[in-house]
């Protein structure tokens, strides 16, 4: 077994966090199925943006319900313990989910180049089996570099102590623990972070670079309006997201101190899921329009 040291053992801010986390895992849950359950009910939404939109709801769905609730359990102190099947499993589907986001974030970003650079043959170039392939390989590069890391992490030998000095079994903070030399799975992961944080960030950047160059071209007030408000959506989650996880993984030294560590977790564990169909949803006008078509049903 590890034990989860979680937070602060001072009562009273374990129960302000888990009130404040129940919160946000709550507003996760609800938010996300909600833009879950409009995308599929409106035909309105039944575009390729919606459908990418849909699966990163399913995503944050999965991301936060992997940690938090178990986390919760810590901050009511039903016990720190976790097996370690469970914290192994706890690894593997973090992985996963995080990896799939990653990919996820840059094929929704092709979507708005495509969208604002050439909408006249939007249509044609993201057709359902450009989205399904893009999609579907979000998901299988998610779970089989996901896959490889937590096997090789959870093959390391454990010897003892078993304090993991987080709120889940985070891979960095479970590392630590080895009783071996662990620079392989580092440098696993740091090569992992490139290929799935910064070469989609790259990527995004360029889509983006292109978008700013079509949008200096508008003349108009309105198609200004329109496409900042549709692409700044996304550049809001890509910056959360992308910002705290390079942060974490790939600046030296960042992931030394442990309530450091905690934090920037929690940003991308609890917050940023929550955020997500917020931002969507506010500064989303066909959004906004079919939940008050649903409301009126």
């Amino acid at each position: 077994e590890f034990i989860l040291l979680g937070f602060s053992s001072n009562p009273v801010l374990r129960v302000s966090l888990f009130v404040l986390f129940s919160v946000l895992y709550s507003a996760t849950l609800m938010g996300n199925a909600l833009v879950f359950v409009l995308i599929c009910l409106d035909y309105r939404l039944h575009s390729p943006m919606y459908f990418f939109l849909c699966h990163l709801s399913i995503v944050d769905i999965c991301y936060a319900s992997n940690n938090v609730p178990h986390m919760l359990g810590n901050l009511l102190g039903q016990g720190r313990t976790i097996s370690f099947a469970g914290c192994g499993t706890q690894i593997h589907l973090y992985l996963i989910f995080a990896l799939t986001e990653c990919v996820l974030l840059a094929a929704m970003s092709y979507d708005r180049y495509v969208a604002i650079c050439h909408p006249l043959r939007y249509f044609l170039i993201m057709n359902w089996r450009l989205c399904l392939t893009l999609t579907a390989v979000s998901w299988a590069f998610g779970f089989m570099f996901g896959t490889l890391q937590a096997s090789l992490a959870l093959r390391l030998p454990f010897c003892g102590p078993c304090n993991v000095d987080h709120f889940f079994c985070e891979i960095l903070a479970v590392l630590k623990l080895a009783c071996t030399d662990t620079t392989v799975n580092k440098v696993l992961i740091f090569a992992v972070c490139v290929c799935f944080l910064l070469f989609p960030l790259v990527l995004i950047l360029i889509s983006y670079l292109h978008i700013l160059a079509t949008v200096l071209h508008i003349q108009s007030v309105a198609g200004w309006h329109k496409t900042l408000s549709t692409c700044g959506s996304h550049l809001i989650v890509v910056g959360l997201f992308y910002g705290n996880a390079i942060f974490m993984y790939m600046v030296p030294g960042s992931g030394n101190a442990s309530g450091r560590e905690k934090v920037l977790s929690l940003f991308y564990s609890v917050i940023n899921p929550s955020l997500n169909p917020l931002i969507y949803t506010l500064r989303n006008k066909q959004v906004k329009e079919a939940l008050l078509n649903l409301q009126g049903r």
